[in-house]
């Protein structure tokens, strides 16, 4: 198989007495998408987030490859340059979205674009036509509370995939949605990603989001159990 896109060694990450990562090692590749599962503090979502660089391990590497140019050693990496990283080289969809509802759809997509330089009359159309792939044509000029859950998410996800990124990071993206609406939120999250040559990793309780997925890691009490290939 190709260059893992993002390889974690001996990840260790405690809380007190609560080791939420127990020496974790784990290889993506360029074009998987990944389902991370677990219990409720098996810790799944903290492993996301180590891997991310949103939180630093207390031990262990996360190297990233970018598309183009050399490795990257996330956890060597000061704070400015690792939210430098999470900018311009990852995207990310949260449960709740995270959207900002004072600015409109397209105005939401645009914003990670602009925060990386590109100017308001180039950013716009760029996200506009990330809304129209996922089905928002027309919804550019809504605000986020004028949107049903699901529309929401898909801005989410447009605007994780508007700069480009490698790899995008999904914590239970359809946690608060009902299983019709979870199934399109998958269905356009997938395409937006492995389906065009892009990488995701997605943090998940459902088995049903878990199986969209080309491979599941199992994770309990900080540990990875196992990898399975879903058929």
């Amino acid at each position: 198989m190709n260059t893992p896109v993002i390889e974690a060694h001996a990840l260790v990450k405690t809380y007190g007495v609560t080791h939420a990562l127990a020496g974790v090692d784990l290889a993506v590749h360029r074009g998987e998408s990944v389902a991370i599962m677990g219990a409720s503090g098996s810790g799944k979502t903290t492993l996301l987030h180590v891997l991310a660089g949103i939180t630093a391990p207390d031990s262990g590497r996360v190297v990233f490859q970018p598309s183009t140019g050399t490795a990257i050693d996330v956890t060597a990496l000061g704070e400015a340059a690792r939210s430098r990283l999470r900018r311009e080289r990852f995207g990310f969809v949260f449960q709740q979205g995270l959207l900002i509802p004072e600015l409109t759809a397209v105005e939401n997509v645009a914003l990670a674009s602009m925060i990386n330089g590109v100017a308001k009359k180039d950013a716009l159309p760029h996200a506009a036509s990330w809304l129209a792939a996922l089905g928002l044509g027309g919804m550019e000029d809504r605000r986020i509370g004028e949107l049903s859950g699901g529309q929401a998410q898909r801005v989410a996800i447009a605007r994780a995939q508007a700069t480009g990124a490698d790899l995008v990071f999904a914590d239970e993206p359809t946690g608060a949605l009902d299983s019709h609406t979870s199934a399109e939120v998958m269905d356009a999250l997938l395409w937006s990603t492995t389906g065009q040559g892009r990488t995701l990793i997605v943090v998940t309780h459902d088995a049903d989001v878990a199986a969209r997925c080309t491979r599941t890691v199992a994770v309990r009490d900080g540990r990875i159990l196992g990898s399975a290939v879903n058929a």
